[in-house]
Order: C-alpha cells, then sequence, then structure tokens
C-alpha cells in the first residue's frame, strides 16, 4: 500500500512536469549536430540528446519571497526595504507585449515560439517548487542557435521586454518565474555537442545538453562530467545557478569544472569569457562572474567543460549511528584523516524510515552515513578499512561495504530516491527544503541544534547533508492547505538558514538565490557586496531586462 501511494504520488507531482515535457519535445527535433574538431582525438560521432522521463530529484519550496517591482533606473531602489511578511506568490507589473516584437520573434524563430497558454503557464510555474508569480510569460520562444538567442535579446532590449531564460525546469528558488510577464527563451533546442577532446579531457556543449545524457555519450571514452544534481537539470541552468551534489566533495561545484562560456549580453552582444587552457591569468575572470549570476547577467549559449576520467575501481559503504551528531562527527573526522573520499551522504532516522515505507525494506531506522571511495582496488579497500576504523571510535555499527556493480547500485539508490521517498510517510503533502551551508568544524553543531528543533516540531521532518563540504538539508513535509504547516514549515527554514549564517555559513550551498533566498543576503554578505552586485547588474543591463526581481532585493540601491 505505501508503494502503491507514493507512486500515486509521483504521477500526481509530475504530471505537469510531463505536459510540458511533451509540448516541448513536439517541437524539437533533438538531434546533435557534432562539429569538427581541432584535436586528433576529437571525436565526430553523432549522438541523441532525448529529455527523457527523468523526474526532478528535489521537490521542494523556499520559505517565501520579496514584493518584486520592475524598476525603470536600476539605480533606484525601493526605500521600504525587504517585506517583512514572507509571501509564496512573487509580485510584479505587466505591460503588454509590443505587437512590432512578436513579429521580430516570429521572424527569428519560426515555428519554433508559442503563445499557447498552457505552455506559458508550464514556463511560468516552477515543477519543482511551491513559487509562483501573479504573471507568466507572454511568449515562449526555442532558439535553435547562437546567432538566434542574440536576435531574440536585442529585440527584447530594444522593446525593453523582460527576458527568462529556462533550461532544465529543476531549479527550486523561483529561478524561472516571470512576475513580469515578458519573453521566456528555453535552450532546449540548443543540446549539441560541439566538440570532445579526449586528450585533453574536455567538451564544449550547447546549454541545453543534460548533464546525465552527457555522461552517457562520454562513458564509451572513459570520460564522465563529476557534477550531479538533480535528474534533468540541464548544463546551461547547472551554470546559472552554480550548482554542485553529492559528488562536490571530490570534485568541486560548478564554478571550479567550466573552463570557458560564450554569453549573450542584454544587449545581443557576444561574449567569450575565457580560452580553452586550463589556466589562464588574463583580465577578470568573467566566467566566473557568469556562473552563479542566474540568468540576470546574460544567456549562456556554450559551455566548455572539465572533464574526469571513470574511476578504476569503486567502494560504497554504509554505517549506522546512534545520534546524528555522531555521524556528523565521522564525516568530519573522515575528512580531517586526508582520505579523499568521492561521496559522504548523511541521513537521518527518519529519513531511513521513508526508505522503508518506500522501497520496503528493513534498514535499521538510525542515523546513517553513506561513502563512496574511489581509485586503485587496493587504495579503495584500504581507505574503507580506515574510514571503519573511524567509525567504530564514533559509536558506529554495523558498517557494511559493496564492491561488486548490482550491489553498490542498490546501496546508494537509497539515497538518489531518498527526496522522493519521502512522500511514501505523507502521499498529498507539499515539501519545503533548506540549503544551508556551514565551514565542516561547525557542521555536527547545525545538525545537532537543527534535529533538536525539528524533531519537537508537529511536522514531518528529515536530514540530508552532503556531510563531506558542510551543506545541510532538511525536507519538511507539510499539508498546503493547512496555514499554520506552512506557517510552521517556514519557521523551521527560517531556523535554519539564521543558525547556520551564525555559523559564518551560507543561506544557500547548492540551491541558488532566485526569489526564495533574496531575503538573507543582506545578512550573509552585508549591503555594500549587493551595493557592488547591483551596480554591475545595471553595467550590464541598464535596462533591467535579464532575469528581473531575481538574486539582488529591489531594496539595494547605489
Amino acid at each position: 500500500m505505501a508503494m502503491s501511494s507514493w507512486f500515486s504520488r509521483l504521477r500526481c507531482s509530475s504530471k505537469c512536469f510531463f505536459n510540458s515535457l511533451a509540448l516541448r519535445t513536439s517541437v524539437s527535433r533533438k538531434l546533435v549536430r557534432t562539429q569538427k574538431t581541432t584535436n586528433s582525438e576529437s571525436t565526430k560521432s553523432p549522438f541523441l540528446f532525448w529529455s527523457s522521463s527523468l523526474l526532478p530529484i528535489a521537490l521542494a519550496v523556499s520559505a517565501g519571497s520579496l514584493a518584486l517591482h520592475p524598476q525603470s533606473d536600476p539605480s533606484l531602489c525601493e526605500a521600504s526595504g525587504v517585506n517583512s511578511r514572507a509571501e509564496f506568490v512573487v509580485k510584479g507589473s505587466h505591460k503588454e507585449v509590443p505587437r512590432e516584437l512578436i513579429d521580430e520573434l516570429k521572424a527569428i524563430c519560426q515555428d519554433n515560439m508559442t503563445l499557447d497558454y498552457e505552455e506559458r503557464y508550464n514556463h511560468g510555474k516552477p515543477q519543482n517548487s511551491f513559487h509562483k508569480a501573479v504573471n507568466i510569460p507572454d511568449v515562449v520562444v526555442f532558439p535553435r542557435s547562437e546567432e538566434q538567442v542574440s536576435k531574440i535579446v536585442k529585440s527584447c532590449d530594444k522593446h525593453k521586454v523582460p527576458i527568462v531564460p529556462y533550461g532544465g525546469a529543476t531549479s527550486i528558488e523561483g529561478h524561472t518565474l516571470s512576475p513580469n510577464g515578458g519573453v521566456c527563451i528555453d535552450m532546449s533546442l540548443m543540446n549539441c555537442v560541439k566538440a570532445l577532446h579526449v586528450e585533453d579531457m574536455d567538451v564544449v556543449v550547447e546549454p541545453g545538453v543534460g548533464w546525465m545524457e552527457l555522461n552517457e555519450y562520454l562513458e564509451p571514452y572513459g570520460l564522465f562530467f563529476p557534477l550531479d544534481p538533480g535528474p534533468g537539470a540541464t548544463i546551461g541552468g547547472m551554470c546559472a545557478t552554480r550548482c554542485s551534489g553529492s559528488l562536490a566533495v571530490r570534485y568541486g561545484t560548478m564554478r571550479d569544472n567550466v573552463i570557458s562560456l560564450k554569453v549573450v549580453l542584454a544587449n545581443g552582444d557576444v561574449v567569450k569569457t575565457a580560452s580553452r587552457a586550463r589556466k589562464s591569468a588574463a583580465g577578470y575572470d568573467l566566467t566566473r562572474l557568469v556562473i552563479g549570476s542566474e540568468g540576470t547577467l546574460g544567456v549562456i549559449t556554450e559551455v566548455t567543460l572539465r572533464l574526469q576520467k571513470i574511476p578504476q575501481y569503486s567502494v560504497v559503504a554504509r554505517c549506522n549511528f546512534p545520534t546524528v551528531k555522531d555521524a556528523a562527527d565521522v564525516a568530519i573526522a573522515t575528512m580531517l584523516s586526508g582520505i579523499q573520499v568521492s561521496r559522504v551522504e548523511l541521513l537521518d532516522e527518519v529519513q531511513v524510515r521513508a526508505i522503508n515505507i518506500a522501497n520496503g525494506k528493513s534498514l535499521p531506522e538510525t542515523p546513517t552515513l553513506m561513502f563512496e571511495f574511489i581509485g586503485t582496488e587496493a587504495y579503495s579497500r584500504e581507505q574503507t578499512l580506515i574510514v571503519q576504523k573511524i567509525a567504530s571510535e564514533h559509536n558506529g555499527s554495523d558498517f557494511v561495504f559493496a564492491e561488486d556493480p548490482e550491489t553498490k547500485k542498490e546501496l546508494w539508490k537509497m539515497r538518489k530516491e531518498a527526496l522522493w521517498a519521502c512522500f511514501a510517510m505523507e502521499p498529498n503533502f507539499e515539501a519545503m527544503i533548506s540549503d544551508v551551508c556551514v565551514p565542516l568544524s561547525c557542521l555536527a553543531e547545525l545538525i545537532s541544534r537543527s534535529k533538536q528543533e525539528l524533531d519537537a516540531s508537529e511536522l514531518i521532518c528529515t536530514v540530508i547533508a552532503h556531510a563531506g563540504d558542510g551543506n545541510f538539508h532538511s525536507l519538511i513535509l507539510f499539508d498546503p492547505c493547512n496555514e499554520e504547516h506552512r506557517r510552521e514549515a517556514q519557521r523551521l527554514n527560517h531556523f535554519m538558514v539564521h543558525t547556520a549564517l551564525s555559523m559564518e555559513g551560507t543561506c544557500t550551498g547548492e540551491h541558488g538565490v532566485g526569489t526564495g533566498k533574496m531575503k538573507y543576503l543582506e545578512q550573509e554578505l552585508g549591503m555594500e557586496a549587493l551595493k557592488t552586485m547591483k551596480r554591475i547588474k545595471a553595467a550590464l543591463d541598464p535596462n533591467n531586462t535579464m532575469n528581473p526581481g531575481k538574486l539582488i532585493p529591489s531594496h539595494v540601491c547605489f
């Protein structure tokens, strides 16, 4: 019965996603267009990037959002400051899109644009978060080339119409909302691998390529791209939100794995941020400026990625603990030991219970750590034994590990499906997910303090952490029709964010700012940092057309 309820929940949650996917793929012919490379080891084999029926891993909401209003002059600001009343619907003003612009977009995109209400609604309401806006896009366009993107952006800038870049739609902080209407630029048709340089271990891709599809393409060459956010995420969106994932502890985040970008600025100019060299001291680091800018500075049209060799051997291990603090302490001790683990994931007892219910398992319902060790066979086993000893010194028990592919896959499967499994406990509830990160030495205290608050709440709350780099999530289930539930979920999220900030942490370790986390930025970064961001924004986007109302709070002025 639990499995039935869970899959019923999955079908309900993903209905809009699949409707949107069907509409998007009905206008696309997703054939890879490969181009000749300059490297003798480069490949020119075709590959089909198909947006398969993959559910995004995270179903989340933010604790609220600011009331946002477009500004004709970005140097001005709202004197009222941050709205203290958290709202789930992002406000904005709307003006009719000129017919002249619609005609220009039609000339540029031909049939790859739509005014259909259902398609516009699906693009204006993120499928994996609570965030809503008072308006939706007026038109959705599907460019096929960088040249088309440039022309689209240039036309929108001329008419001062807002632009919202759109990738895999897996972001959860309202990044793709269109509170002021305007033009949504869906990058899904720009999905080809342009060049693979095997000897240089890099690849040049268009932004609509999905990371999972990319790794399928790379596997025959013994290479892979190491970032692993939610299924369905695309490379362009991953750059825009500066994403990471469970492998970040070994390979870093998006900013560490992007070599260069090509970006269409607000006036339509195309900028290449760097060469393909692994190192450069040539001028400002424009690549890192764009990564994490969430579409507020430009539209990414090409990405050169650093690749890694597929590990020769790996071991996956699991260990149980009496408390989450014990588990967190082992994660910290493991990192301090100098062992180069590729993954260290923490799940609390509530999360393990959800996995048992959803999958019909009987795992011990205690705080659990999961590890992955990679390298040679001897080195991986040596690392495993060292960590087993560390765990035993911190009350660890039932340390098990696997080396054969099927058992490893089964062990890791429970972590990958953890978020979806939560809905087996409350199939009709929604979820709010925290996303905070602290210095590694503070992780145990953060989790302990948060766990006390979460356990005392009437709501069902689970804890999941990328424990190797101090990134902590809590999934809070609540009835969306119950205002008390909603307020309690919001309170818990606020508590965890402010606790992390008090420990010199961040309000978002990997999900980004969007609209949901803007209210915390002044406390985290200070007003001068926000003013500097706004000066950069004003210089590159004087008409404030690039994804307005995101990232920078509206009350910031200079």
